[in-house]
Formats: C-alpha cells, sequence, structure tokens
C-alpha cells in the first residue's frame, strides 16, 4: 500500500482534485479489473480510450484517478468520490507510478532488456537460463514465457504493459532475484511501457522489416528501437551487432558504455564457426574453441551476444564458455524433430522474410546439397501486409519446394493472406509452389514429399501451441503435428 501523494511526488502534475492523502491499494489501468482502493490509469490506448472507463473505475472501488482530462458528463457523485490527478500524458507516467508503486524493482536487481528484430527471444532466454546456472536467483520476461526464478509466469506478449510489467518485476525483486532479462519491444518503447525501468544494460541484435503496420514506415521502426539505447543510463552498457549496418546507428547517442559484437569485422567480442552440423557448432569465441548446441550463423551472432552480456556483467570469460555449451536452444527456435523415415523436420518461430533467409542458410549450410529443402510458411493476419510477398519469394529462392499455408489469419481469410504471398513469385518460383490452408494437411503433403536426408522446415510459429482464427485460439503445435505425421508413416 502507498499514499497518492507519496506516488505522485515530483512528477509532472497539472492539478489535483480532491485529497491527496489517499492510501492505494493497487494500480490499474484496465477497469475490468479494478478493486476496492485502487488507483485508476486512464490511457488513450490505441485500440480504446481510458478516459471513457473511469466511472466504471470508480464504480468498482478506484479512490484515485489519473487522467488527462475529467469527463464533463461524470456523475457528480463520482466526482466526489475519488481523487483527480490530471496530468499531460497520462500514458508516460503510467510507467513510473507504477514503479514506485511495486517499490522501484529495478534499482534492487539488474535488469537488461535485449530488442531488435531477430533473436531477442534466444538471448534473453539462455541469459536467464546461464544466470541461473551461475546460481544466482532471476527473472525472465520474453514472448514464450515469463519466470520468476523457476517460477513460470504465462506471458501475452513480448513486454507486457507498464503495470503488469511492473507488479512481475516486484515480485522478482521481493523473490532475491539478482538479474532479471527481458525482451523490449519496439511497441514497448513507442508506447511508453518501460517508461520509469532502470536498465543495467542493453543488447541490440539486428533490424529488418517488421512490425510496420504499426510504425508505418521503417524509419520510425528504427527510431523506437533506438530511443532505447538513448534513454540509457551513463553507469549501463550496450551492447551492439556492428555485422548488422544499423548497428552502430542504435548507439551513437546512448550515453552508456558501448561495447561491440561482430561474426565478420574487429570487435569487442569475436566468433567465427569451425564447424557445423545438425547437431551444433563448434566455434571459435575470442580464440576459444567451444561447442555448442546450436546450428547457423544467426544463432553463432545470439551465443556471442549472450557471452558479450554476460562478461559485461561480471563474469570471467572462461566460466561463461563453459556454461555456455552445455547450453540449448529455446522452445521453437530452430527445434529439430527426427522422423523414423530418416528426413528432419526443423520447427522455427521465423515470421519475417530476414529470419526466414538466416533459417534457410543454416540449414543449407548443414545440409551442402546432399538433401532437398522443403518449406512450408505462411503469414499472420492483421500484420504487415508487405511482408507476406517478401517472404514467399526468400522461401521459393532457397528452397527446392514450398507450401504456402495458414499461419494466425486472425480476422483476414487465409486464402487472402496467402494470395498476397504468391504476389511475389515469378512463373519460375510457382513451378515449385503449392498452396494448402489447412496447416495440417499442408505439413502432413511435406511429410509424404520428403526422402531420407531432406529437411522441412515449418516456420511462422514456433513455440506458439495455438492457431488464431476469428478470435478464438484453437490448439495447434507444429511440433505436435509433426511427430503424430511421422508415426502413422
Amino acid at each position: 500500500m502507498k499514499q497518492l501523494n507519496v506516488l505522485i511526488e515530483a512528477l509532472p502534475v497539472i492539478r489535483v482534485e480532491g485529497a491527496r492523502q489517499v492510501d492505494i491499494k493497487d494500480i490499474e489501468m484496465d477497469s475490468r479489473t479494478v478493486t476496492e482502493g485502487a488507483l485508476f490509469v486512464a490511457v488513450r490506448g490505441t485500440q480504446a480510450d481510458g478516459h471513457r472507463y473511469i466511472a466504471q473505475a470508480i464504480r468498482q472501488g478506484a479512490v484515485a484517478v489519473v487522467c488527462e482530462e475529467i469527463p464533463a458528463d461524470l456523475p457528480q457523485e463520482l466526482k466526489e468520490a475519488a481523487t483527480f490527478v490530471v496530468v499531460e500524458n497520462s500514458e508516460v507516467l503510467t510507467g513510473q507510478l507504477a514503479t514506485r508503486f511495486y517499490g522501484d524493482p529495478t534499482q534492487r536487481m539488474k535488469l537488461v532488456g535485449v530488442t531488435g528484430t531477430n533473436g531477442k527471444t534466444t538471448i534473453a532466454t539462455l541469459l536467464y537460463r546461464m544466470f541461473r546456472a551461475f546460481g544466482h536467483r532471476t527473472g525472465l520476461i520474453s514472448t514464450v514465457c515469463n519466470y520468476i526464478d523457476d517460477e513460470a509466469v504465462p506471458t501475452e506478449h513480448t513486454t507486457p504493459d507498464p503495470i503488469t510489467l511492473n507488479r512481475l518485476l516486484g515480485r522478482m525483486a521481493d523473490a532475491g532475484c539478482e538479474y532479471a532479462f527481458m525482451e523490449v519491444s519496439s511497441h514497448s518503447v513507442a508506447q511508453q511501457r518501460i517508461s520509469g525501468l532502470r536498465f543495467a544494460g542493453g543488447i541490440f541484435t539486428n533490424l529488418t522489416r517488421d512490425h510496420l503496420d504499426y510504425h508505418k514506415t521503417f524509419d520510425n521502426y528504427l527510431k523506437a528501437k533506438k530511443r532505447f539505447f538513448d534513454d540509457m543510463p551513463a553507469e549501463a552498457f550496450c551492447l551492439t551487432n556492428l555485422d548488422d549496418k544499423n548497428g552502430s546507428v542504435m548507439t551513437q547517442n546512448s550515453r552508456a558504455k558501448v561495447a561491440t559484437y561482430s561474426l565478420r569485422t574487429a570487435a569487442d567480442f569475436k566468433a567465427r564457426i569451425l564447424e557445423s552440423h545438425f547437431e551444433g557448432m563448434l566455434l571459435d569465441i575470442d580464440g576459444h574453441e567451444t561447442a555448442v548446441h546450436f546450428i547457423g550463423r544467426f544463432n553463432a551472432s545470439n551465443l556471442l551476444a549472450v557471452t558479450g552480456a554476460a562478461v559485461l556483467l561480471g563474469k570471467p570469460e572462461e566460466e561463461v564458455l563453459v556454461v555456455l555449451s552445455s547450453l540449448f536452444p529455446v522452445s521453437g527456435r530452430f527445434e529439430a524433430v527426427r522422423s523414423p523415415q530418416g528426413y528432419t523436420a526443423i520447427v522455427d518461430y521465423a515470421h519475417t522474410p530476414d529470419a526466414l533467409v538466416n533459417v534457410l542458410n543454416a540449414i543449407h549450410g548443414v545440409l551442402e546439397g546432399r538433401g532437398q529443402v522443403i518449406t512450408v510458411c505462411g503469414a499472420g493476419g492483421n500484420r504487415d501486409k508487405g511482408k507476406r510477398p517478401l517472404m514467399a519469394k526468400e522461401a521459393a529462392r532457397l528452397s527446392d519446394r514450398v507450401i504456402l499455408t495458414s499461419d494466425n489469419p486472425r480476422f483476414e481469410e487465409p486464402d487472402d493472406i496467402i494470395n498476397d504471398m504468391k504476389a511475389g513469385l515469378d512463373a519460375d518460383d510457382m513451378k515449385k509452389t503449392i498452396a494448402i490452408t489447412d496447416r495440417r494437411e499442408a505439413i502432413r503433403t511435406a511429410c509424404f514429399m520428403a526422402q531420407k536426408g531432406d529437411v522441412i522446415l515449418v516456420a511462422g510459429k514456433g513455440h506458439e501451441d495455438y492457431q488464431e482464427i476469428k478470435g478464438v485460439k484453437h490448439h495447434f503445435d507444429d511440433k505436435e503435428v509433426l511427430r503424430e505425421i511421422m508415426n502413422q508413416q
């Protein structure tokens, strides 16, 4: 419990109507979850305006409201039932209010954020696993699952809303977590979800086309990512990927200590691939040969980022590499499913053109022409349509056979999405491409096409165990479906 006057102290408040000495038992930005004694923060979101639900929040027990304006039609009895804190931008202040309410959790542990188009989940999760292996109580906030040390907490967004996020971080700090690693999405930066958090470090992976349905332009997308590093405190570190053309751009205005990693050029942390096979790779990391259970240049880059971040957090590099060699891939990230018939299926979350290229190149790097590549992929509905033809083109360029299918169509028609993908294909591409809307049948067809030594890539969903159709999530797990079909062959 906190007093309202403590929560709003030194914040840019325009005026307060009502008593400041009010006990706040909870803080919410969703009126449906407001309980007695809560502070309700009315935010003008992309889907709904919280100001429309102020009356509902007060009726449910809110004793204080932070808002940009008090609704003119609010009944007088409701105006008298709560204290109103009027501010210029409630979205900006939500994170700061939540941080104060939950005891400033990022002052009590070291928080490291990972941002970029691809690699966020792998890097954050491997750092979480590594620091637990070192014996530290550690937290994780990721697309796949959140963890408070060994306690799993289901996740719905890459980066939760600021109140949920601070509540989770507060639980981590209260549980004695010394470190926390989190994915930082471009949405979370643009929507002020990480406002008020203090980061001990930030990692940049790469930047390719994604989320243009929200950001509208690639430049806006870049600026959202860059702002994360611009706001980093001077005592933090920024670890950036020099193999991406935007790697140096990300950190050019940062006050933090900048460190670099690369597979291609001189950097603070350097690696190269010595050997590669489906069971893993042999890497040279800063002159140390290290065997790992991962394959592909993109994973070598991810592992180098993990190494660099751990060293920057004070761990000896030799000890870091010993732990690195014991780690395994994250669920749905280049996860192999072996068939009794002698072919291999790879399940991967790749849902951007660049991610698809990375995974297919990794497969070719191991196959070296000794088998065919069959790719099953689709594209999500109600998302950036511009990447659909690009994904189909890359799949056709780097595969022997392509099956276009449904991913998460959401509120679009699956066949319309597939037709958008086909628009990127020329006549030669179409000769090796078929469309099967039903994802299960698409995977089944790929399995019956595959011969001994071939590789099937099932891309787009990775760890997800559902298909979202017309607002309903239906159970669907690519790995389960593959094993079921393989056992029936």
